[in-house]
């Protein structure tokens, strides 16, 4: 595998015509390698050349991975913890960590990012469980990557939550959901979720629930994210989850195209592949920095 250094692999996340996607394999296998040229892309309905695709892997695969837990979660959250400290300390050396809780429409940094795993993990803490408190979890999202410094790496989320937005009734266009989806297309960053029932009579209610997973689901597709669930109450584990997140992150690659004349900084996008057994996840839009 060539090396390169990795100010130049990450220059363009997010500034200019570089993504990041991600392979899946069907029905649960490992994907096979892909190579540039298994790879078909559209930008705004026009064919875009593929000019490199980097598998991030080993020396790589620098990754910085944001838990961020709403603070609005139920308390049992807490019973879940061992298995988010184990997929935490289970990250490779080349992977920084930090942790954050959504209150009041704001990211609160409980742990900023470290190569120390096992610190990170110790600053962990049961939610507050207080309904609403999170406020919208899509304006914290929004709060955490105005906060996140540009990094020469990937940068991606994993929020535990309800997903249901206090300050907005349901609605399809939710403006703080489409403003993170903005925010985190823009930034380059990958937003994943694991939906947990929220604290109190909204976080137990059908219609709410169905509308917070729906939004999870929204900000995992729009930004190359996945979204984890099991219908509308909280896993008896998360461990499946956290496994298969870790699945996914050692399966990404750095997609740089040539997109050619485009008007807009953020462009459709569409990403496939002709390899047998295997499909390509990325997000919805390609920033385009001129």
């Amino acid at each position: 595998m060539r090396t390169l250094p990795l100010l130049i692999l990450f220059s363009g996340i997010a500034f200019g015509q570089s993504l990041i996607v991600t392979a899946e394999g069907h029905h649960g296998m490992a994907p096979a390698q892909l190579l540039k040229d298994d790879l078909s892309v559209e930008v705004n309905r026009h064919p875009a050349r593929v000019t490199d695709l980097i598998p991030l892997r080993g020396n790589q695969a620098n990754l910085e991975l944001f838990i961020v837990i709403d603070d609005g979660a139920d308390s049992d959250l807490g019973n879940q913890f061992g298995a988010l400290r184990t997929f935490m300390n289970a990250q490779p050396a080349t992977t920084r960590v930090g942790l954050a809780y959504l209150r009041n429409g704001s990211a609160m940094i409980a742990a900023p990012m470290a190569n120390d795993h096992e610190q990170v993990a110790k600053s962990l803490r049961i939610p507050l469980g207080q309904p609403g408190i999170a406020a919208s979890p899509y304006m914290g999202i929004t709060d955490l990557i105005k906060k996140w410094p540009a990094a020469d790496a990937r940068r991606e989320v994993l929020l535990i939550s309800s997903g249901i937005d206090p300050w907005s009734p349901p609605d399809p266009q939710n403006p703080y959901l489409r403003e993170a989806i903005a925010q985190a297309q823009r930034g380059g960053v990958l937003v994943h979720s694991i939906y947990y029932a929220g604290a109190g009579h909204a976080g137990h209610s059908l219609s709410r629930s169905n509308w917070g997973a729906n939004y999870l689901s929204e900000l995992g597709d729009a930004t190359g994210g996945e979204a984890y669930w099991q219908g509308t109450s909280s896993p008896v584990s998360i461990d499946p989850f956290l496994k298969e997140l870790g699945q996914r992150l050692n399966n990404q690659y750095l997609l740089t195209v040539d997109a050619g004349e485009t008007k807009e900084d953020l462009e459709p996008i569409r990403v496939s592949t002709s390899k047998p057994g295997v499909s390509v996840v990325s997000a919805s839009q390609l920033h385009v920095r001129r």
